[in-house]
This record gives structure tokens, C-alpha cells and sequence, in this order.
């Protein structure tokens, strides 16, 4: 293994070697054509002077930036080179093409006044960069969110920037996303089988052997992120902070997981846009939409009936009023609808220490339902959860590969997470026993289901419509 390691080393060490030298040869090169331009001037030759001189420059440039970015990656300080992005600007790129104009005219003319200012260029890109990193120096980010997230919702973050210099102030600062990193997935070693001659169908051929093929494996899809714009800092004083809040919206369930942010400048001739890469990780748990629908509308009057008959008794919530009964208590006993009817009238109240409610899940098997349907379902067990968590009942959630639970918030983060599953057709069989009424959602057909369940239970099925 040690013998591997050093291996990869020395052809590391064998590449930047060769782009050193190809590096001195290049910059040799600028050199010589920057010599047969001064000759060609010398000459009176007008066109060879601007060709070698562009040369020269072109030569030089390549150089800096193929070799040098390069060359910089092998530097021990991995934290200094690994901290930053840089990204040209149109302001840069032109700044650019005018350094190289005034720098041909400068090399053609020998005039001490285009040197002078091509040199002040130069200069002020050096400027810009050292303001720029000075600008993010002792910077540092804080991000705030919510503990609870609905989908379809819009949230507010908070982005706190806290400059920690004590005497300079910093100007132009922006949070960024990270730069997206494309990931082209890895080379796996795969058994195969050799067959020849390889057009042939397999029980055809006349040789076929144990064989390994190299392919490539695609990667693992990666969660969405959870910031997508950016947020503009104009001024942060010395010793201070600045916050600013982020209106968030997310399409989908799930888990959302951001990797770094990024602290950008322009700062101050906007040359470059300078990005310093800011090590942070946030993982937001993103809960079903709890918003009501056309389905829940209509199945919720239904429910909320099924509900109240089954727990109807003695308490304070008024059910009906009926006939009079033997076993009923004189104090129940409605004497202004006994006296327009003529005849005993008791008042019938919802059981309030009885109200009892189990919402169950039975997670359909995959390729049951469409994924349409399927969200649809998931949408209605968040909705009704978050309804009758709102009611005065007491709530008890259960779902396939769940504990039974009691807290909505717990069971919003199952239907966050959860997806088709197989071997589930026998859950409803297994069912705990309780005393509570139950609001069923599930994709099994009716003849399937356990006929103790009826009496006390509302199905809702998941299906297409």
C-alpha cells in the first residue's frame, strides 16, 4: 500500500516537473518574440513587430494561467489556496484587452509614458485584489432557520455577517450559493463474462470465460439545497454585525442539506469577483404541505361527522337533542324544546374525555399507485394530522416502519422521508387494538381489509382519482 502511495506521488511530482519546464520554455519562447519585436521595430517593419509582440504577450499569458493556478495547488498552505474562487467580470475582461492594446502600443512605440501606465494597470489589478481580500478578512457567517418547515410555504432565514476586525470596516460583501461540483460518478471493477465472437447470442458462442469489465458507476443523486439567491451586504462596520432575512420556499417534501456558502466581492474596481468559500453544513427537514385541498374539504365534513357519532355521550360540546329516555338524567333534560314540542327532550353531548383519534398510514407497495397519487395521499395524512392536532382530541399516529407516536411534529417527519415500501399488505392486520376511532389511509382494496376495522374507522383510499 506504502509502495502504491509513493508511486502516485512521484507521477504527481513527475507532472509538476514537466509543467515547470514547459513553463520556463514557454516564457522562453515570449522572451525570444519579444526580442524580434524591438528588431522588427528597429527594422521599420510594422506587422512583424505587432505579430511578435502579440506573441510574447499571448505566450506569457498562457503560461500564467495554465501553469501557475497549477503550480499554486502544490503550495503546503491547502487552507490559504483551497479558500477563494475567482470568476472574470466584463469590467475585468476589457480592463484586460486594454492592458494588452496599451501594452503592444507601449512595446512598438519605446514610449516611457505607455509603460508608466500600463504599469499603474497592472498595479491596481494588485490593488483590487489585496482590498478585496481584505474586505472578507475576519469575516464571519451565521445562518438561522426554522425549526418547523411546511412545503409550499414560504419561511424566513436569517443570514448574519459578523466582522470581527476592530478597526476596518468592510464594503460590497454578498452571500452566494456554492459553486455546483459536477459529479461524473466513479470506475468499478464489474464481473463480466468473455464470449467469442462477441456478435454472437451467448448460447452461440464458442468461448465463453470468467471476465472483469471497468465501467463507470453514476453517482448518488445529491439532496437539493436550500439557499438559491443571494443576499447583498453594503456596508458591516468595524467590531459589528449585519443581518438580513431570506424569504424560502420549497416545491417538495424531503431533506434539504446545504453544503458551504460562499462570501463574494467585487470589491472595489470590480475587476474579479472574488469568492471565499465558507465551510458550512445545514440540514432542513422539509414537512408535507399541510394546506387545504379540494379533496380535504370535501372529506373533512364527513370525517369530522363520523367522528362526533362515535364519541357522542356526557360532556360539554352539544351532539343532538332526542327523546327522552329511562336511563337519561333529569339534568339533561332540554325544558324549551320540551316546552314547544310537548313532549321530554334530553341533550345528547360529545364524550370529551373519550375523544380519541389514531391516524394510520399504510404505506402502499411500489408501482401500487402513481407517484401523483401517492403525494396526494401523503398530502392528506399531513393535512389531516395538522388539523385535528389543532382540535381538542387526543391524537395518536401510526404507520408502517413507525412506532406508534403521539406527537404531530414526529409524524410530519415520517411523511417527510417516506417512501413506497414493500411487504406492507399485512399491516392493517396487525393493527394494535384501541379504543380510538381511526382515520385509515391506505391503497388496499376493500375486500382486503379487517371487517373489525369498519365500525370504528374511516378509509381513505389512496388511488388515482
Amino acid at each position: 500500500m506504502l509502495s502504491k502511495i509513493q508511486l502516485a506521488i512521484s507521477k504527481l511530482d513527475r507532472a509538476a516537473w514537466l509543467r515547470f519546464f514547459g513553463a520556463l520554455f514557454g516564457l522562453a519562447f515570449a522572451f525570444l518574440a519579444a526580442i524580434y519585436s524591438t528588431v522588427f521595430r528597429e527594422s521599420g517593419n510594422l506587422i512583424g513587430t505587432a505579430v511578435a509582440a502579440s506573441v510574447a504577450l499571448l505566450l506569457a499569458a498562457l503560461v500564467g494561467f495554465t501553469t501557475v493556478p497549477y503550480l499554486a495547488k502544490r503550495v503546503a498552505f491547502r487552507r490559504v489556496r483551497e479558500a477563494f474562487d475567482y470568476e472574470a467580470t466584463r469590467e475585468g475582461a476589457a480592463y484586460i484587452v486594454l492592458i494588452i492594446i496599451l501594452g503592444i502600443a507601449a512595446l512598438n512605440t519605446n514610449n516611457n509614458l505607455l509603460f508608466i501606465i500600463v504599469s499603474a494597470m497592472l498595479g491596481a489589478i494588485g490593488i483590487s485584489g489585496v482590498s478585496s481580500w481584505l474586505m472578507m478578512r475576519g469575516v464571519g457567517l451565521e445562518v438561522s432557520l426554522p425549526q418547523h418547515v411546511f412545503a409550499r410555504r414560504s419561511v424566513i432565514g436569517r443570514v448574519t455577517l459578523r466582522n470581527q476586525r476592530r478597526w476596518t470596516p468592510s464594503f460590497s460583501l454578498q452571500v452566494v450559493p456554492p459553486k455546483k461540483v459536477k459529479h461524473e460518478g466513479s470506475l468499478r471493477w464489474e464481473k463480466s463474462v468473455f464470449g467469442f465472437p462477441s456478435k454472437r447470442p451467448p448460447h452461440l458462442q464458442w468461448v465463453r470465460l470468467p471476465d472483469r469489465s471497468l465501467r463507470r458507476v453514476p453517482p448518488e443523486p445529491q439532496p437539493p439545497g436550500i439557499f438559491t439567491g443571494s443576499i447583498y451586504f453594503p456596508f458591516i462596520a468595524a467590531h459589528s454585525s449585519s443581518s438580513a432575512d431570506l424569504e424560502i420556499k420549497f416545491s417538495t417534501r424531503g431533506r434539504h442539506v446545504q453544503e458551504g456558502l460562499g462570501l463574494s466581492t467585487r470589491f472595489p474596481f470590480s475587476f474579479l469577483a472574488k469568492t471565499r468559500r465558507v465551510p458550512l453544513k445545514r440540514e432542513l427537514l422539509v414537512y408535507p404541505s399541510v394546506d387545504p385541498t379540494e379533496d380535504f374539504f370535501e372529506v373533512l365534513p364527513l370525517i369530522a361527522g363520523e367522528f362526533e357519532a362515535f364519541v357522542r355521550g356526557r360532556g360539554y360540546d352539544l351532539y343532538r337533542i332526542r327523546e327522552y329516555l329511562p336511563e337519561d338524567s333529569a339534568r339533561n333534560v332540554d325544558w324549551k324544546a320540551t316546552a314547544k314540542t310537548g313532549a321530554l327532550k334530553v341533550r345528547e353531548f360529545t364524550r370529551e374525555d373519550e375523544r380519541k383519534l389514531r391516524i394510520v398510514f399504510d404505506n402502499p407497495a411500489p408501482g401500487t399507485v402513481s407517484d401523483k397519487a401517492y403525494e396526494s395521499g401523503v398530502q392528506m395524512a399531513a393535512s389531516l394530522a395538522w388539523h385535528f392536532s389543532q382540535e381538542d382530541a387526543e391524537l395518536n399516529f401510526v404507520a408502517a416502519g413507525m412506532e406508534a407516536r403521539d406527537d404531530v411534529y414526529d409524524f410530519l417527519a415520517y411523511l417527510a422521508l417516506v417512501g413506497p415500501e414493500p411487504s406492507t399488505n399485512n399491516f392493517l392486520q396487525q393493527l394494535p387494538p384501541s379504543d380510538a376511532y381511526n382515520i385509515i389511509l391506505t391503497s388496499q382494496p376493500r375486500g382486503s381489509l379487517p371487517t373489525e376495522l369498519w365500525a370504528k374507522s374511516y378509509f381513505l383510499f389512496i388511488a388515482e382519482s
